[in-house]
């Protein structure tokens, strides 16, 4: 059924994007309508599939993603047809889309998912690679091989993952907060997980007190213009007691956090040499700023006016969504961090276009306990939800919002321990009003809750904690639980014996 002389292919469903999101969207329709011919649209040769699912609690599920030739998905789902082109325009009142290939297809009903590209600090410079997903983090391992030095600007999952794995080259590691792993983390998990940047040797395990700590006042001194993240949560001022924050003492000898700042330029070693400025080498103690002798092919400079030289520059700072080919011409509502917005059917503001994954942004009045983060697993949650939103529309029934959206859950691994988040983990758009609990033993495990009148909205379990169903439930019922108090925490009482 091609295209033969410009003839017009229609289908009752096209998808666009051959990422997760996309094709557990494509399968789904295709399960929902196994007569229907369901168009799956991907510039890309290979799609990505979702393998080895666990349902890990009513929340948390966990998978792997793989490439696949996309002839694989079409063995599986014999009535999904993969057109192997970029879109080049979406005109959506005619409910036409045209390929970069020159074909013209129709649709009754759309799904965009076209995903989300790095956000780079520069654009067309080839000293400077973007990572966004795992499959970039592979790719880069291999550039990794001749380098002696390289910058990393960045502060969430990605950036934390990869100074982990980086070895036998020294990292500067550039980040705009005060602390590693912002977007996952506090100040505390960040320090219990900077001993395994360095691990010489397994330290005895520590004790470390449960302890409650209020959130201190809003007015951060010190920090860059751009980085006041609405998000998070700082730790009362009590907390750096006993602990240096600095890095440098802990870290590996590989690698040198910069902290509160962000790149100012990249220049060229052309470039450089004429500035007559001075870079400095890999800083070895508290004072030491020594100036380079070596020449690298290219230079960071910092905004804290810190000049440093590399082999190059990996850009771990997010993604933007991938809206470009479908806005011309169409009136598309967008949100402020670029998506399409969608309403809770996962419906833009386009009659029958759909969008779903990192392409789109949740534009309902979310629950309490859940906000948009564009991860693997909320792709796939959204690309799934989307196609029976789709199919309920085309057949005139009515469809509930998805469990999937009550709370936000999300388990990974960092530094080679499990983690799991939960809810408003860093008690985001919480204000000043909550409390926070801890638990922590030093290399074993970091528990610490987010409590709001009495009551747990959210959590981060490092190690292995085996908390996480209970605290699921503790945050999805919302019950009083001030009486327990500091016991909450406590490792001799089984708290699942309280709340079955």
């Amino acid at each position: 059924s091609g295209g033969a002389g410009g003839a017009m292919a229609r289908a009752r469903f096209a998808v666009v994007g051959g990422g997760i999101a996309g094709v557990t969207c494509a399968e789904k329709l295709a399960a929902e309508f196994p007569s229907e011919e369901i168009f799956l649209m991907t510039a890309s040769p290979v799609i990505k599939a979702v393998t080895n699912f666990k349902q890990v609690s009513k929340a948390l599920e966990e998978f792997d993603v793989e490439e696949q030739p996309s002839s694989l998905l079409e063995k599986r789902y014999p009535n999904i047809r993969v057109i192997q082109s970029g879109v080049k325009q979406l005109k959506s009142e005619q409910h036409k889309i045209y390929t970069e290939d020159g074909k013209e297809y129709i649709y009754e009903k759309l799904c965009l998912c076209a995903g989300a590209k790095p956000k780079l600090i520069v654009e067309g410079n080839p000293y400077v690679l973007g990572i966004r997903d795992t499959d970039s983090a592979q790719a880069f391992q291999k550039n990794l091989a001749q380098a002696e030095r390289i910058v990393v600007v960045g502060n969430g999952g990605i950036a934390l993952e990869l100074v982990y794995e980086i070895q036998g080259c020294e990292v500067i590691w550039a980040i705009k907060d005060k602390a590693i792993g912002n977007t996952f983390f506090d100040a505390g998990a960040a320090e219990f997980l900077l001993p395994k940047l360095t691990a010489e040797s397994p330290e005895a395990p520590l004790e470390c007190k449960r302890t409650k700590y209020t959130v201190e006042g809003s007015e951060e001194k010190g920090r860059p213009a751009g980085a006041s993240d609405k998000l998070g949560s700082a730790l009362g001022p009590d907390w750096h007691e006993g602990l240096h924050l600095k890095g440098t003492k802990e870290f590996s000898h590989k690698v040198h956090i910069e902290v509160l700042c962000e790149v100012k330029k990249i220049h060229l070693q052309q470039e450089f040499i004429q500035l007559q400025q001075t870079s400095l080498t890999f800083p070895k103690g508290e004072k030491n700023v020594e100036a380079d002798e070596v020449l690298w092919p290219v230079y960071v400079e910092l905004t804290n006016g810190k000049i440093y030289g590399c082999n190059f520059i990996v850009s771990a700072t997010g993604v933007v969504p991938n809206v470009e080919p479908f806005l011309d011409g169409n009136n598309f509502a967008v949100g402020e961090d670029g998506g399409l917005k969608v309403d809770k059917h996962m419906q833009t503001s386009l009659p029958d276009v759909y969008a779903a994954g990192d392409i789109c942004t949740a534009a309902w009045e979310p629950s309490p306990v859940w906000h948009q983060m564009r991860l693997w697993t909320q792709a796939r949650q959204m690309g799934w939800y989307a196609a029976k939103c789709m199919a309920a529309d085309a057949l005139g029934e009515s469809i509930d919002m998805d469990f999937s959206f009550e709370l936000f859950a999300h388990i990974t691994k960092f530094f080679n321990y499990k983690v799991v988040v939960l809810g408003k983990y860093n008690a985001q758009g919480l204000g000043s009003d909550h409390e926070l609990m801890l638990r922590c033993t030093k290399g074993h495990e970091y528990v610490k809750v987010v409590m709001q009148n009495g009551r747990m909205m959210g959590a981060v379990l490092i190690g292995e904690t085996d908390l996480e169903e209970t605290f699921e439930n503790l945050i999805l019922n919302q019950m009083d639980l001030s009486a327990y108090g500091e016991d909450l925490l406590n490792p001799d009482i089984d708290i699942e014996d309280y709340f079955d």
